[in-house]
């Protein structure tokens, strides 16, 4: 599955029949996660707190139906160890987080406490548990000390962080390099050493969203309630990309570490292909003409201080040398896709599972990665 592997292996190969568990399953990213996993013959076990938004992509895409939906705190160690122990999943994702970059600002430790010590918390049951073999961990391309480069951001830059949540993520990294350690497993005497990776990602997009202060969601609830919508920093420019990009990223990842855990990264961005991505005002524009809705319009107010970086970009040359990888959609297909979704949403569409497994269906066909086809 990696570029320059002998392996053929398509991810049906590699995640049918097999036993997975999902952090975060009801989130945003991780329900589509599931539905792909699903689509592939996995197990899938999801362990979560709860819906954290009324929509959500989880209940509307059924995702319970068909993924062992299991609630805890993700800060738990002994319900995660015995959901492992029940569930022997083989690979898992850790995509349960505190995700929202205001939300830091609002409840800091909070955001430190889920985001780190959730962190440490899987990374230590799977270490517990004999048999899981690979963990993939979702962190951020806001891991990286921000200054303001024009370049992206490669997994070589330093590490760092302005505000609680990228901090958070950064700092569960270096949990991760702790338990990526061999003297460390050998000094605690682990009964089991899986082989760990840290997935770089973000400002993802697509349907399912409800998030506050996501610019997509607070654009679609403005839009179901007849109202106009402000964004706070129209000049911002973030590495946009579809949500299923970076997830089949995951998924190659998670083969690859199953494959040769010693040829696979440690640490990989999965972010956009184009030179150059369009700014908050650009993409709330965009998805204005798909939505055309006839009673919000969009407000610019600037915020001077928001304490947000005001622009970031990540090079995904790795994860195209390493694992294969390569983007499939430009930003703004993602915006018409974002926008089909909530379309059919909004004019009342029964069956969302059925509209986001079609969706799915479409971006496999198109990708230019012959083991995500």
């Amino acid at each position: 599955m990696m570029a320059g592997s002998k392996s053929s292996s398509t991810i049906e190969d590699v995640f049918g029949g097999r036993s997975v568990l999902v952090t975060g399953h009801t989130g945003f990213k991780g329900a589509w996660l599931c539905l792909w996993l699903e689509s592939l013959g996995a197990r899938v076990t999801g362990f979560s707190n709860g819906i954290p938004t009324s929509p959500s992509g989880f209940e509307l895409m059924r995702i319970g139906n068909r993924t062992a939906d299991v609630r805890g705190e993700i800060t738990d160690l002994e319900a995660l160890e015995a959901t492992m122990r029940e569930a022997a999943p083989s690979v898992v994702f850790h995509l349960a987080a505190q995700a929202i970059v205001r939300e830091g600002f609002r409840q800091p430790q909070e955001t430190f406490a889920t985001n780190v010590m959730g962190t440490v918390a899987v990374l230590e049951a799977a270490r517990r548990v004999p048999g899981v073999g690979a963990v993939v961990v979702v962190t951020s391309d806001k891991v990286y000390d921000n200054q303001g480069s024009v370049w992206g951001y490669r997994e070589s830059d330093p590490l760092g962080g302005h505000e609680p949540y990228g901090t958070s993520k950064a700092a569960a990294e270096m949990a991760v390099m702790a338990y990526r350690s061999a003297g460390f497993h050998k000094a605690a005497g682990s009964p089991n050493r899986p082989a760990i990776a840290a997935a770089r990602a973000g400002n993802v997009i697509g349907g399912g969203d409800w998030a506050r202060d996501r610019l997509i969601p607070d654009f679609v609830r403005a839009i179901a309630e007849g109202r106009d919508q402000e964004i706070r920093q129209p000049s911002a420019t973030r590495p946009w990309q579809h949500v299923l990009e970076p997830l089949g990223g995951y998924l190659m990842l998670a083969a690859a570490l199953l494959e040769d855990a010693a040829a696979a990264p440690a640490a990989v961005n999965f972010g956009p292909g184009e030179p150059s991505a369009p700014n908050v005002e650009e993409v709330a524009r965009a998805f204005l003409d798909h939505m055309k809705p006839a009673d919000t319009r969009l407000i610019v107010n600037e915020v001077k201080d928001s304490g947000e970086a005001r622009a970031l970009r990540v090079d995904s040359s790795l994860a195209e040398a390493r694992l294969g990888w390569r983007p499939c959609w430009s930003a703004m297909r993602a915006i018409e896709e974002t926008a089909r979704w909530y379309e059919a949403h909004l004019r009342g569409e029964e069956d969302m599972r059925a509209i986001s497994q079609a969706q799915l269906t479409r971006y496999r066909a198109e990708s230019p990665v012959a083991a995500l086809r």
